[in-house]
């Protein structure tokens, strides 16, 4: 049952990926795509308030200084916001400002497409905070990244030019015609299985069965908190932000509360950055190229996939030894259930942390940090990868294709010839920004968490204990050893790939974690759109080249276990040495114990 949940998923996401690919590749190249007949007027009022026009054509330059100033812009508002949230309407529970630290370091995470949450939603936000800065944003920033990726494609597909797209063009059309349709679909259907969608204050439930708090007074009532969830969550799964509107996330029951509700939301995570393979291929003129890239992604995907479930099912020796069943039963799924949810078991659990990760989505079903050693590992990985398996919207697909030039590059070096790749030819200005672009998310990624280790992130002064001694107490990590240290390092591999998932074993909410994760957040999201942009410039002022004997065919098998390869063998040279010293050590003191 396990495995035929799983390969349902897969090819109900592949079925998907023609039809809307197609729709998107419509609605970039301005054909009639259907949404237009009903609203096109909006689109050319929007283009009349912001001074532009549908055929309007940018440089590469102009397009990332309007890609800088969006997020710039959008970084202030939503940090204007939380520090003015006590003042605004819409706040039933009279919630505070956010402090300084949260504020920047959500501004920047809902501005980057990472939604990294290090607060409490229910009870940090007010609905007014939840809806005009971090609803909007799930828009706003998801769009930014299929514009990006669509200026990269013209730059395959322009000739001899320095256009390559107008920004706001790309990213009214990705709102209007795309995300909200779909968030508006995926909203109605998740109201109609339980998700909460109202502006009512916390609702007050008296207790069937009374308990006590720690100092032996009973507690009679529970505070149920609700609020506009569903457009929230429809948008942050399609966008893949991730953003939950509750602090556990989709684990929470009102936001996931049955089976076609977690389908619907895992298969939302991944459409659209396995559609866009599609539009890709249909706008550069072959449809092989496309289909080529989703295969390298399925083919990284799938046996990490595989490894996070066999090492969940597996289950925990340690558990075994203290008593603990963890066999297959009619009521239970059997493995590692600690952490997890009951409803869905080991198969749905591993699915959503491999999906989540493999895509800059973030959002999560069950607690990463209760996964074992090797189950952790994959979702970790999947990020450390760049956020290409997937990836984000947009962002995902053109870190992938800057690993295709890379690919062409070795390949040509191979056979000493003057790599092509879509009828233009590699040189060293694409090598330089596609190096860039691998290069500074394992950077971000090494150097937040060296940094972090070794500074006063992890410790602040403190009285003696039997575990440190005088002097210093650790505060951050809720555990020691090596599962402390693949803490850290998951959260600067979530913040320096702009995923947003988090261990939740690291208590990140204060000023070091909230600083240090924010610029990671900001650096791998803006520069890595620069050199990406940078390149579709180049390729655009290049003539095309015409197919020969020796050109490197990027639409067969081949091509696709090279590219795999080639960010297989990146990722592993980069953190294996970080991998051994988290989650690799503690499986080996797992099964030795």
């Amino acid at each position: 049952m396990a495995m035929l949940q799983m390969v349902l998923y897969l090819v109900v996401l592949t079925a998907l990926v023609k039809p809307l690919g197609w729709y998107m590749s419509r609605v970039y190249q301005g054909q009639p795509c259907g949404l237009d007949a009903v609203l096109g007027w909006l689109e050319r009022g929007i283009y009349a308030l912001a001074g532009t026009k549908p055929d309007g054509e940018m440089t590469w330059r102009q397009y990332a200084i309007a890609v800088l100033l969006l997020g710039t812009l959008s970084t202030l508002v939503v940090y204007g916001i939380q520090r003015a949230q006590h003042l605004l309407p819409l706040n039933p529970q009279s919630l505070g400002a956010v402090s300084p630290d949260s504020s920047f370091n959500t501004a920047v995470s809902f501005a980057t497409n990472t939604n990294w949450q290090g607060y409490g939603g229910e009870t940090t936000m007010s609905y007014f905070t939840q809806m005009l800065a971090l609803t909007v944003q799930n828009f706003v920033s998801a769009a930014m990244g299929m514009a990006v990726l669509v200026a990269m494609i013209r730059g395959f597909t322009g000739k001899q030019t320095d256009k390559i797209g107008d920004f706001w063009v790309d990213l009214t059309r990705s709102t209007l015609y795309i995300l909200l349709p779909l968030s508006l679909i995926l909203a109605v259907v998740l109201v109609s299985q339980g998700v909460v969608q109202t502006f009512s204050p916390y609702v007050t439930a008296s207790l069937i069965d009374p308990a006590a708090d720690a100092e032996g007074k009973p507690i009679t009532a529970q505070t149920i908190a609700v609020g506009p969830a569903a457009s929230q969550i429809a948008i942050k799964q399609l966008g893949t932000n991730g953003g939950g509107f509750f602090n556990v996330n989709s684990a929470h029951p009102l936001e996931n509360p049955t089976p076609v509700s977690n389908f619907l939301e895992l298969i939302s995570i991944l459409v659209i950055p396995a559609a866009l393979c599609w539009t890709f291929g249909e706008m550069v003129g072959d449809r092989r190229q496309g289909w080529a890239v989703y295969a390298a992604m399925l083919v990284l995907f799938v046996p990490l996939l595989a490894l996070c479930y066999w090492a969940e099912q597996t289950g925990n020796p340690r558990l075994t030894a203290l008593g603990v069943d963890q066999g297959v039963s009619a009521l239970s799924s059997g493995g590692n259930m600690e952490g997890k949810e009951v409803r869905y078991g080991i198969a749905n659990s591993a699915l959503w942390a491999t999906a989540t990760t493999a895509a800059a989505s973030g959002s999560v079903n069950s607690m990463h940090d209760s996964f074992t050693p090797l189950g952790s590992l994959a979702p970790m990985w999947l990020m450390q990868l760049g956020e290409v398996i997937f990836g984000g919207v947009g962002s995902g697909l053109y870190g992938m294709l800057a690993f295709a030039i890379i690919t062409v590059f070795i390949a040509g070096l191979m056979v000493g010839r003057t790599p092509e790749y879509l009828g233009k030819k590699i040189e060293s200005y694409e090598m330089k920004m596609a190096s860039l672009v691998i290069l500074i998310p394992c950077a971000v990624v090494l150097i937040g968490t060296a940094v972090a280790v070794m500074g006063p992130g992890l410790e602040y002064p403190g009285a003696a204990n039997s575990n440190t001694g005088p002097g210093k107490v650790k505060s951050n990590l809720n555990n020691p050893g090596a599962h402390g240290f693949s803490e850290v390092l998951y959260a600067f591999s979530s913040a320096g790939n702009n995923n947003g998932s988090a261990f939740a074993g690291l208590t990140a909410n204060e000023p070091f974690y909230n600083t240090a994760l924010g610029l990671a957040m900001w650096l791998s999201r803006f520069w890595l759109a620069i050199p990406i942009l940078a390149i579709a410039g180049s390729l655009a002022s290049k003539k095309s080249v015409p197919v020969t004997s020796g050109t490197l065919p990027t639409h067969t098998p081949l091509f696709v276990m090279l590219l795999a390869s080639v960010v297989v063998l990146v990722g592993a040279l980069t953190f294996l040495p970080a991998l051994a010293l988290g989650p690799i050590v503690e499986q080996l003191q797992m099964i030795s114990s």
